[in-house]
């Protein structure tokens, strides 16, 4: 299996396994508890918490969650007055400030993908953006919606799911939600950045053992987070260099027939969307099975609709509909990347009558 479906989710880091098994194998201690195993268990959390932070803008706190989701709806909830978003956020912000019942404004975004900052109205309480697009990687310009948002008394919000540790996170924002799957963490861990100075009420009752947020902790899922925190700081000149790489390779086989969705520029390279013309996905799917790769977001398949995304971009739902996404990284082998584009293109010129 060559697997291209990195917005999805990441392979696991051998060294976040690594940092997990000893609270697989024998740290079973709930790190909340006083005795000694749970305050060695306490003490992982920890340095968990301060390499996740490491990677962060100063002046705020992180507190773990069962992933991004949990983290975007506890900031959405959490703050008060109307919310600004834009019209290709995950559906974990869109569905939240929908089901919220507060003042909606959606920010359309241009045919890159991008949105325009605009001045924040009166009764506006917090302003929501993803950093990098998981459909299109367009890098959105967060750092200026945060001051249009501060202008009005409101908070910025940064959906950091795709970005973090990959695109700097602008310093003047107020909450960011993380996931761990997302960076070669495991899944089931999350985290919410909350700047000093917010307090948002809980949105999980029932023991408060992150100030603010309920729920016992698992040393082994933070353990590995804070690992893959510390990894990508590490290896991220490595990374982006690899990345960069890789795209080139993928652009340079895809320039024919094939065409780009999102800005070639403001964005992040190793999530490339691409469609063409009369392509039947699904018979793509069928015929490449041993290629992992997205027809659209992984939260929104098996819908039939055409992703909202793309549509937002200006594009038919039938344009929508022969729409692919590759998606590489760290431990995606150039030949690999070869090889699946050529076996794609094969197959979809096979397509042709």
């Amino acid at each position: 299996m060559i697997y291209l479906d990195y917005q999805a989710t990441t392979p696991l880091a051998p060294e976040a396994l690594k940092a997990m098994l000893p609270w697989l194998e024998q740290g079973h201690a709930n790190p909340h508890s006083p005795h000694r195993a749970g305050r060695q268990a306490k003490a992982a959390v920890e340095v968990a918490r301060d390499q996740v932070a490491a990677l962060l803008p100063p002046g705020g706190r992180v507190v773990f969650t069962s992933g991004a989701t949990e983290a975007l709806n506890w900031a959405i909830k959490g703050a008060g007055g109307g919310i600004i978003t834009t019209a290709i956020e995950h559906a974990a912000v869109l569905d939240t400030a929908a089901a919220t019942g507060r003042s909606l404004t959606i920010l359309p975004v241009d045919g890159e993908g991008l949105v325009s900052p605009e001045p924040v109205g009166r009764g506006v309480g917090l302003v929501a953006a993803m950093l990098v697009n998981n459909e299109i990687g367009t890098i959105q310009p967060v750092a200026a919606l945060a001051e249009e948002a501060h202008r009005a008394g409101a908070w910025m919000l940064c959906d950091a799911v795709q970005g973090y540790g990959r695109v700097a996170i602008p310093g003047n924002v107020d909450l960011i939600a993380l996931s761990a799957h997302k960076i070669h963490g495991p899944k089931g861990i999350g985290a919410l950045w909350i700047r000093d100075g917010i307090t948002l009420p809980p949105l999980l009752h029932g023991g408060d053992q992150e100030g603010g947020r309920s729920g016992t902790l698992s040393p082994a899922l933070c353990a590995g987070f804070g690992a893959a925190a510390k990894l990508m700081a590490a290896r991220s000149e490595e990374d982006a260099a690899h990345v960069e790489r890789l795209w080139s390779l993928a652009i340079d086989r895809l320039s024919s027939g094939w065409t780009l969705s999102g800005s070639a520029t403001q964005r992040y390279r190793g999530n490339l969307n691409v469609r063409r013309d009369g392509l039947d996905v699904g018979r793509l799917m069928s015929d490449c099975r041993d290629i992992a790769f997205s027809a659209g977001s992984a939260c929104a398949s098996g819908s039939g609709r055409p992703s909202h995304v793309l549509t937002a971009l200006g594009l038919t739902g039938g344009q929508a509909r022969c729409s692919i996404r590759l998606g590489f990284g760290r431990y995606t082998t150039e030949a690999e990347l070869v090889e699946a584009i050529d076996r794609l293109r094969e197959a979809a010129e096979g397509q042709r009558p």
